[in-house]
């Protein structure tokens, strides 16, 4: 079986961004649209799951991120492996692709992150608000930009 070493430096020879942060820990850097791609990829290699997604704003680069974490319950090998695959974009095209079709634990990650940081996934099967009204608009709760409202609130030392 291949070790995520191994796969490393596979991913290496396929001129990916991808680098070993830690003998069970991963990163490769894509695309968005190599985003699929890349996700099959490591799903015939083993990674069945996906743990989490999440986006980050980096407001002086005007972009977002969407990070992937994926791991292994059925290859022994890769049972303690974290991969993270990494994507960005501009702040006027908030979109990617969705990993559903892949990955259906993609579902409430994608979902919340997109409430969160107002960030897109194409092909979605449910791609609607949680908790936000589905008429939201303004700043989305998780971007730099948003302010917490001060007034009326109750604060205990002086400010």
């Amino acid at each position: 079986m291949t070790t995520l070493s191994e796969l490393i430096k596979e991913f290496q020879s396929l001129k990916l961004q991808a680098k070993l942060d830690s003998p069970n820990r991963a990163t490769l850097v894509v695309d968005k649209d190599k985003l699929r791609e890349i996700a099959s990829l490591l799903k015939s290699k083993g990674f069945d799951h996906v743990i989490s997604v999440t986006g980050m704003d980096y407001q002086e680069q005007s972009k977002l991120e969407v990070v992937y974490h994926f791991s292994s319950y059925t290859v022994e090998e890769l049972k303690d492996a974290i991969v993270a695959l990494k994507s960005s974009t501009s702040y006027e095209d908030p979109n990617f692709p969705s990993l559903y079709s892949i990955f259906e634990s993609v579902w409430t990650g994608e979902r919340e992150t997109f409430e969160t940081l107002g960030i897109y996934f194409r092909d979605h099967p449910d791609m609607k608000r949680m908790f936000l009204p589905e008429d939201f608009e303004g700043v989305y709760p998780l971007r730099k930009s948003f302010k917490i409202k001060l007034e009326g609130v109750f604060i205990d030392k002086p400010v």
